[in-house]
């Protein structure tokens, strides 16, 4: 795809069809915490033309350390502008849009812990996306069985920025390979601590895992500055899994973007969101 280096200007004005934001909330049982039920909450984007009858993809699209399900949509309405002029002017799909968090509570956006990355996998699995999907008109038709979710995969993506980015690899590409076909790491993988060769060994054997049960990867665009701390460990994971993996193909299902200059902020994420949606979706 033909990639910009800065968000048009014509995507952030305010277009003439405009899509809604609703709040999604929903339980979550699967944490166990002294059996302590996780009350949660969602955003969710749907496009001007949301019809109950009709099926749309969704993309699950996730914020980075220290931050809520408000980030994308709320913090920076400029997103739900962008969102509505991509449909308008059909750059993309009308879509839905899931704007999570893997925190547990507002005082737990204060911890540390990137285990949260990992640890999200199980209520992506069993709370939200059943959640989502039992409300909205994906392409599951509201059947949220186990069974069903996998079988409608190729209509599902999952995207996040920074520890949002980590956690697009941790919960969603390595433990849920089978419910997502699309996936998009804005700024990093695993972290200034991370051990890349680790992360490598993981890529290459989710790939070959999916392959074995017969689940594809439709595409992984990964995007980062060259000036974003984060952009170092990415790149040279990333280069490393596609010389080791004949399953991660540049061009075919996969690529690197990268904003020369670019930084770890929102102006650079919300221009990964612009291009990956452009490429999710599409074959």
């Amino acid at each position: 795809m033909d990639y910009v280096f800065e968000m048009p200007g014509e995507m952030l004005v305010e277009a003439e069809k405009k899509g809604r934001v609703e709040l999604l909330e929903y339980d979550s049982n699967t944490y166990d915490e002294e059996n302590r039920t996780l009350h949660k909450k969602a955003w969710v984007y749907l496009p001007y033309d949301y019809d109950e009858t009709k099926n749309y993809n969704i993309l699950y699209l996730l914020h980075g350390g220290g931050f809520t399900q408000d980030w994308w949509l709320k913090l920076f309405p400029d997103t739900v502008t962008i969102l509505d002029n991509m449909i308008e002017k059909k750059l993309c799909d009308s879509c839905i849009v899931v704007t999570p968090t893997f925190y547990h509570d507002e005082d737990d956006k204060h911890t540390k812990d990137e285990s949260r990355c990992e640890n999200f996998c199980h209520e992506l699995r069993k709370d939200l996306i059943p959640a989502a999907e039992s409300k909205y008109a994906g392409f599951s038709g509201k059947d949220v069985s186990e069974e069903n979710l996998i079988k409608t995969r190729d209509h599902r993506a999952f995207a996040g920025l920074s520890l949002g980015s980590m956690t697009t690899y941790r919960a969603a590409f390595y433990n849920n390979f089978d419910l997502f076909a699309w996936y998009g790491p804005f700024s990093g993988c695993c972290g200034p601590f991370g051990d890349h060769e680790v992360e490598v060994k993981r890529i290459c054997e989710t790939l070959e895992k999916g392959k074995e049960n017969g689940y594809d990867l439709k595409f992984m665009l990964c995007c980062n500055g060259d000036k974003d701390i984060a952009f170092e460990e990415h790149k040279d994971i990333m280069e490393k899994a596609v010389a080791k993996s004949d399953l991660l193909i540049q061009d075919k299902n996969y690529d690197f973007f990268i904003i020369s200059g670019g930084v770890h902020d929102m102006k650079a994420w919300q221009l990964h969101m612009y291009h990956a949606l452009q490429v999710f979706f599409k074959n």
